[in-house]
């Protein structure tokens, strides 16, 4: 293979798209070549190979383990998001998840709060905040702001099962309609690093989504913190008339068991509709 090309930055992008060629030749934990084989494989530099392993790495693509070597990071957990008429149905992530509560008390709304939820100041909100993990790794960190009049009496492990929209349903007759919600990039804080097993000021994507039910009223308020090496979002856009078929095939995959990016598991499982307005947000430098 012939990367010996005048630039420095187009080397790096060939000896880039050389390494990528053997990540996605090989399974998640699979080693790849030592910087000094690769730099022989390649014939490049040992900096220009360095340089396009550490976009790797930031990428989350491969992972550096001090002694051991460099090896192919685990699958990014992909969300679809698929557009049919005039809402947005959302399909579950892949992956076995599972919730680890980290806070669940109740104070006042407060000012920023307060204002999402179109409630005084003063008065009281559920607030948890629980470690999401997919088949046992910590993924997402989500915060929960509820409405306290609306839920009397919730518990902690109906939260952990999921059933906050069935018990908002059936015990409350809060019926949850729609969610708005706008994700964007972010970095994590050291505390946010520790719980999420990543280095500080790691990528990250932020949800934040506001709930409301049938009368327009807010329900909820919930911000999540993903993290930006193992997740990411697919949108799926309808340019044209669906197929009968496409379309029963949309709503078999919103039927399965999974996770919603920010909505706990169980949550708009009755069939509710989820409308959804995305933000990206990308300031660059020169």
């Amino acid at each position: 293979m012939d990367v010996e090309v005048p630039g420095t930055v187009l080397k790096r992008e060939r000896a880039r798209d050389a390494v990528l060629e053997l990540i996605e030749s090989r399974s998640p934990g699979d080693a790849i070549p030592s910087e000094r084989a690769l730099c022989a494989l390649l014939e490049v530099s040992r900096p220009t190979v360095r340089s396009a392993i550490d976009e790797l790495v930031a990428a989350g693509l491969l992972v550096r383990e001090h002694g051991r070597g460099m090896f192919v990071a685990p699958a990014k957990i992909t969300q679809e998001l698929v557009s049919a008429d005039l809402t947005l149905t959302v399909p579950q992530a892949a992956g076995t998840w599972s919730s680890r509560l980290l806070e669940f008390t109740t104070h006042q709304a407060g000012a920023r709060v307060g204002r999402k939820l179109r409630m005084s100041p003063a008065e009281d909100i559920l607030y948890v905040a629980r470690l999401r993990l997919v088949d046992g790794a910590p993924m997402a960190i989500e915060h929960l702001h509820l409405r306290a009049a609306l839920a009397p009496g919730l518990s902690a492990r109906e939260l952990e099962s999921g059933d906050l929209y069935d018990h908002l349903r059936d015990t409350h007759g809060v019926h949850v309609h729609e969610a708005v919600q706008a994700i964007e990039p972010t970095v994590v804080t050291r505390a946010e690093a520790e719980f999420l097993d990543v280095p500080e000021l790691s990528p990250a994507l932020l949800f934040e989504r506001l709930t409301s039910d049938t009368t327009g009223r807010p329900v909820e308020y919930v911000h999540s913190l993903y993290r930006g090496d193992r997740y990411r979002i697919v949108s799926r856009l309808t340019l044209g008339p669906a197929a009968s078929s496409a379309t029963a095939s949309s709503s078999a995959a919103a039927d399965g068991d999974g996770h919603h990016p920010g909505i706990p598991p169980g949550d708009f499982g009755h069939g509710d509709a989820v409308t959804s307005s995305t933000r990206g947000d990308i300031q660059s430098g020169a």
